[in-house]
């Protein structure tokens, strides 16, 4: 009693010298000994002197749970809110404050008070309704706020400005892809001002997806930014708050847009504090967290493919001067606002002043000296809280995470119970990449405010950006529920929903943070996006139509167009705003290496070649843009060597055959290409391969024989395409796909004419068994010396399949690699960011059983283009191991499954996750395919892979080793095969027109075809070309397919889950069949081959459209 009595003696004596910080703290020991109403009131009048004004309000919230009609609080509670610019909830407040004091016995001073606030409130609403900087009357009576109305401290309110700046710079973007970006040194703010710095973003954690870029900002004058860790710059949105507590539910992620405020109209000058309109002046790069949401954006490109396993990040920020309503902050929508601490009455310098003029130097970018203040405090008093957090903050914005941890840290074992300090040690943990321990300091800041919407906010998002999209959901949902107009926080529900497969909501929430603001770039950037991954093309571009039409000058509205031109074959289009974003970005290193492969593909080497090195000179600022630079060194090579043979033959366009195999493997794995650059010659520079010749002008000319071949390429391209999520329509590969289609069919034609008069002519006893002579020949490398040969040996001969015409006896042969071989090299020339090689002609790797690798589902992401065969894959796994009673551990050792209890528990098994626990640890186990040449064999076929990802999920795929063994296998089953198809078509059925006597053919064309997808012989491009040999194959039979694969069904995955290629056969005839028409019209078609002679014509061909 006598220590209450004591305190409270001391409570006194600091209000009386207005120290409120230390008052707080006496309030604090005596709350945590009985909540009385009248101190919890007493904390927020202290709280509301430091302009803590989210601290009050929550004190308020507090009070007026234990006691409703507590009139007191309802009049902190609304001056709190009018001075965070909430006028229309201070006016509610006021007015519900008003309605209790009318029903019941109040004390009437503060009911006269309590009048008076409501009539100024109402006045001042409808003025600055329509006048953002016009200052408003006082509504706080001097004697009773001790908040400063003499208009001497404006120097000092101008500081608020610069702190209300700094939450832009904390309301940065996180996206689901993965690359961050950089500015232009030019870029125009929404303020008009420009970055001072230059400096460049760093992601702390790297993943593979483009991302949207914006401007630069005045926060880039300090050397050394936050720009990847937004959990810090989340929490320095608060800094003014010297107790560590948050102002307002900011989004550290709402970088697309600056106008991350609620649009509502602050009110200015109220109880003499002048909330000022924020001006937005920080940098897209202030953030970029890097996450791989299958970022990837477009269906064509090794490097861009569109799937779900990461989400692509969206960065960037608006160049547009906004009005300013727009630029108006709320916080609970976005952006945060920030006051300093006043000086006292009798201007005294006292610590908390002190406080706010390191805040102040925070703000204005000047941490060095924010530093030296708060050490100056320090010395004075180690243990001040609020000075450890001010200087942890400043720390932070220097990028010394470690010193702003133990500052932060410190604070918390001082003062246990400060909130901020452990949301703000959780922001700067999860920069360093410390996931579990930043989600623990986020729960524990819940622990202090537990139904803070901001909290749950800040947390929903890191939980996202370390995959944890289940919590994210769970913490984003909470959010939106009690704040209802967090538009940042609905969009990036979108994103969660989306990765877990959950489009359908992912869509409702980001159209939800649409509706809230029409302007909000950041959410147009994500549903387009979103759009992208499902391949719905024309919804995607609508929306980056808005974000171009709220922002012409937004360089990121460019790049997702050019991306999405890209994927969708429409590689000048691509150029073009690419281009165009690159006048605004000049250094975006996305921009440089899809441009310089959009040049690549459509011949254009020179320029090229300037934008491959381009992005090898950008500065190094994460692991994304360091796999885009090794990407960019090997496809340098690619279009130097393209460009040595652009006059040659196609048929001598030979990757498999003239790049060196470390090369080949070093390219296919995205690795350092310093190995590959001591081992490997380079090709020789542009000028030389050039001197050969050059792209022609007759090569684009379009002559009659040309544009028979493109409109029934055309055509007959368009019938690859999947009907399902996450697969573009590629006009590009379209095109390549029916020419290659057309090549195949003319080429097998003329081979098996051959056969069939080797066949009339022939003992018929000798051609029972069906064989027919093949033969491998020694072909002498075009580029002996040149692109990609060791420098370990001498230039060799490489050994190579190839179509061989006999003129001894004027047979033409042409074995099954020679026909898949055909559509290779035209999947090859088509897209230059795919490394689509033969697996075994790449180095000792081949023997180690390099593969693929397709996942469903990574971590909890649910692959948009391959979860759909999860269910079915799941019953096959479960199949086999039934079957075969093991499985493989990640070791390659046998694990029992024998055991009757295990064996129920996987057969009952719903998801992978009941697989897993079942088995007990990581496994493997491979499929069959039976054999149709060897009687009784089994050839190995997919291996199911599950993998547990930590805590957060499994890593459940598809894999497909090539081993040398299982390569032999897969070489004799084909062999067989196509000498099977050959020998039923080139005897009694040859040139039949008769559909019915077709019948052994089409089955025989569709095993061969279900042994391709099995064997997937390819780096990748493996079920392209199966379907395209497979259409040859009909078209040279004289069947053309006139339908359309069924929606939803993917051909390789129908090859790949069945255990006999006669299951295979019977899946496929019932759609295929029916589309199939009996036709000899593609015989008048021109020679492909020689029509498109030349390899650049063949590349002027993919890249040339009427439109």
């Amino acid at each position: 009693m006598a220590s209450a009595i004591s305190e409270r003696v001391e409570l006194a004596k600091l209000c009386t010298s207005r120290d409120w910080s230390k008052a707080i703290r006496v309030l604090d020991s005596l709350l945590s000994q009985s909540s009385s109403i009248q101190d919890i009131c007493n904390r927020a009048f202290c709280y509301s002197q430091l302009e803590l004004h989210k601290h009050v309000i929550k004190d308020c919230d507090r009070a007026l749970q234990l006691e409703p009609t507590l009139l007191q609080a309802y009049i902190l509670k609304g001056r709190a809110f009018s001075s965070l610019g909430r006028s229309s909830d201070a006016l509610a407040a006021w007015q519900l404050g008003y309605e209790h004091a009318l029903h019941q016995t109040a004390d009437l001073k503060q009911l006269l008070e309590l009048e008076e606030l409501l009539r100024f409130a109402k006045q001042d609403q409808s003025i600055s309704s329509e006048n953002h900087g016009t200052e408003s009357r006082s509504f706080v009576d001097t004697a009773d706020s001790g908040q400063l109305t003499n208009g001497k401290s404006m120097d000092v309110l101008k500081n608020q400005n610069k702190l209300n700046d700094i939450s832009n710079i904390c309301n940065g973007s996180r996206d689901a892809s993965e690359t961050d970006s950089k500015y232009g040194d030019n870029s125009k703010l929404q303020n008009g001002t420009t970055n001072k710095g230059g400096m460049r973003s760093l992601n702390s954690l790297p993943e593979s997806r483009p991302s949207l870029n914006g401007k630069a900002s005045e926060a880039d004058a300090s050397p050394i930014r936050l720009s990847d860790h937004p959990q810090i710059c989340n929490e320095l949105r608060d800094v003014t708050d010297v107790g560590g507590r948050s102002e307002g539910a900011s989004h550290p992620n709402n970088r697309l847009n600056d106008n991350a405020g609620s649009g509502k109209k602050p009110v200015s000058q109220t109880n003499g504090a002048l909330d000022v309109v924020h001006k937005p002046k920080s940098d897209t790069n202030s953030f970029s967290d890097s996450r791989s949401r299958l970022s990837e954006f477009s269906s064509g490109s090794s490097m861009i493919s569109s799937n779900s396993e990461g989400t692509s990040e969206i960065r960037g920020r608006s160049s547009k001067k906004a009005d300013v309503h727009n630029e108006a902050s709320d916080e609970a929508k976005g952006n945060k606002k920030f006051c300093v601490t006043r000086i006292s009455k009798t201007k005294s310098i006292s610590v908390d002043f002190r406080l706010s003029r390191g805040i102040a130097q925070v703000n204005e970018g000047k941490y060095s000296s924010a530093v030296g203040i708060f050490d100056q405090i320090l010395r004075e008093d180690p243990n001040y809280p609020e000075a450890l957090i001010g200087r942890g903050t400043a720390y932070a914005f220097q990028r010394e995470l470690e010193a702003a941890i133990a500052d932060f840290s410190k604070a918390i074992a001082v003062k246990p119970s400060a909130g901020e300090a452990w949301k703000r040690r959780g922001q700067a943990r999860a920069a360093l990449g410390e996931s579990a321990e930043a989600i623990a300091d986020l729960t524990k800041a819940l622990e202090f405010e537990p139904n803070s919407p901001d909290i749950l906010h800040e947390r929903g998002i890191v939980n996202f950006k370390f995959k944890d999209f289940y919590a994210a959901i769970e913490d984003l949902s909470t959010c939106v529920k009690l704040d209802a107009e967090n538009k940042s926080a609905y969009t990036y529900l979108g994103l969660a929903l989306s990765s877990i497969g959950e489009h359908k909501r992912g869509e409702e929430a980001h159209l939800k943070s649409i509706q809230l603001d029409r302007s909000f770039l950041e959410a147009w950037g994500h549903l387009a996006q979103f759009y992208h991954d499902l391949a719905n093309s024309t919804k995607a571009l609508d929306c980056i139509q808005q974000v171009l039409q709220i922002d012409a000058r937004f360089a990121k509205g460019y790049h997702l167009r050019g991306l999405l031109m890209h994927g969708m074959g429409e590689h000048r289009k691509a150029i073009k705003d690419l281009s165009v974003g690159l006048t605004i970005e000049s250094s975006n290193i996305e921009c440089l290496y899809i441009r310089a492969s959009c040049y690549h593909a459509i011949g254009e080497y020179a320029e090229a070649v300037k934008d491959y090195d381009a992005t090898l000179d950008v500065e190094l600022d994460s692991m994304e843009k360091f796999v885009l630079q090794c990407l960019a060194f090997y496809q340098k090579e690619i279009a130097l060597y393209t460009a040595s043979k652009i006059n040659t033959e196609f048929s001598w366009f030979d990757v498999d055959g003239d790049i060196d195999p470390l090369f080949k493997e070093y390219w296919c794995k995205r690795l350092h290409p310093k190995n590959v650059c001591e081992k490997v010659y380079r090709q020789p520079p542009l000028r030389e391969s050039l001197k050969r010749g050059k792209l022609k002008k007759h090569d684009f000319a379009i002559t009659k024989q040309k544009a028979v071949l493109l409109a029934a390429a055309d055509s007959i391209g368009k019938k690859i395409q999947y009907e399902c999520p996450g697969f573009l329509p590629n006009r590009r590969q379209h095109r390549m796909a029916g020419l290659a289609v057309i090549e195949v069919a003319q080429k097998v034609s003329k081979a098996w004419r051959s056969l069939q008069a080797e066949w009339k002519h022939s003992n018929k006893s000798s051609s029972k068994n069906g064989k027919r002579p093949r033969r491998r020949i020694n072909v002498a490398s075009q580029n002996r010396g040149g692109a990609g040969c060791s420098t370990s040996s001498g230039p060799e001969t490489s050994t190579s399949y190839s179509i061989t015409e006999d003129r001894s006896s004027a047979r033409y042969m042409l074995s099954w690699h020679d026909l898949y071989s055909l559509a290779v090299r035209w999947r090859q020339i088509s897209e230059p960011c795919d490394p689509v090689v033969w697996i075994n002609k790449l180095s000792e790797e081949f023997n180690s059983g390099f593969g693929s690798h397709t996942p469903m589902i990574l971590g909890q992401a649910k692959v948009v283009r391959y979860y759909p065969n999860y269910e079915r894959t799941l019953q096959v796994a479960k199949n086999v191991m039934k079957k075969k009673l093991y499985v493989y551990s990640k070791n390659d050792n046998v694990i029992d499954i024998s055991e009757d209890e295990k064996l129920h528990e996987i057969m009952v098994a719903e998801t992978c996750s009941d697989l897993y626990r079942a088995v007990g640890e990581d496994f493997w186990l491979a499929t069959w395919c039976n054999s149709t040449a060897f009687e009784g064999k089994q050839l190995e076929g997919t291996r199911i892979a599950l993998v547990k990802m930590g805590e957060l999920g499994f890593d459940y795929a598809i894999k497909t080793p090539c081993t040398p063994s299982r390569w032999e296998d897969f070489d004799a089953e084909m062999a067989m095969a196509w000498d099977a198809l050959c020998n039923t078509y080139c005897g009694e059925n040859y040139g039949s027109t008769d559909f019915d006597v077709l019948e052994n053919v089409r089955a025989a064309m569709l095993r061969m075809t279900y042994y391709w997808y099995n064997f997937m012989p390819l780096s990748r491009g493996s079920a392209a070309v199966g379907f395209i040999v497979l259409l040859g194959l009909l078209l040279a039979a004289n069947m053309e397919f006139t339908g359309q694969i069924p929606k939803g069904l993917q051909v390789d995955w129908e090859a790949i889950l069945n255990y006999d290629p006669n299951s295979f056969v019977d899946s496929v005839k019932s759609w295929l069949y029916p589309s199939l028409k009996v036709t000899t019209s593609w015989k008048d078609y021109p020679d492909v081959a020689s029509t498109f002679e030349t390899t650049g014509s063949v590349v002027a061909a993919l890249s040339t459209y009427n439109d």
